[in-house]
């Protein structure tokens, strides 16, 4: 029965794929830069389209695409609400490489002890498949605190 259902399941993927278009960073500049100006957010816009602005560049070292981060953070939609947060650290620390392609870009700009704010236009996020409760097609905010790069 399994195997039966597996074709479906792939043939319905790969429609879900054609339907899906994921928004260039310059069309969404105009909310990111809204998001910007109604939270009092003065951002440098990368080439990549990740809009970001450092708060405290930290004096540790600095991450790269294949260090393990230890975080605190908030991330919320351009409505305001909070869809997750890590207040503690994890101390295990993640893979930056493995993590959202704004993530990898903005978090290298600061070193440990560092805090940065990065809005991440769809592109650079989840494009536009719906992740969990994060609808797709959606800019990000995120407030990060890195801790230590291990």
């Amino acid at each position: 029965m399994l195997l039966a259902v597996l074709p479906i399941i792939v043939i319905s993927a790969c429609l879900k794929d054609k339907n899906c278009k994921t928004k260039s960073a310059d069309s969404e500049l105009p909310q990111i830069q809204a998001f910007a100006a109604n939270n009092g957010i003065t951002t440098i816009a990368h080439p990549s389209g990740l809009h970001y602005q450092i708060l405290d560049q930290g004096s540790g070292s600095a991450a790269n695409a294949n260090s393990k981060i230890v975080i605190t953070y908030t991330g919320k939609l351009m409505n305001g609400a909070v869809f997750d947060e890590m207040l503690s650290p994890n101390t295990e620390g993640w893979a930056l490489g493995g993590l959202i392609r704004g993530w990898i870009i903005g978090i290298p700009l600061i070193q440990e002890g560092g805090h940065i704010k990065l809005i991440v236009p769809s592109s650079l996020a989840y494009g536009c498949e719906q992740y969990y409760e994060i609808p797709g097609n959606s800019v990000l905010y995120f407030d990060i605190h890195l801790v230590d790069v291990l």
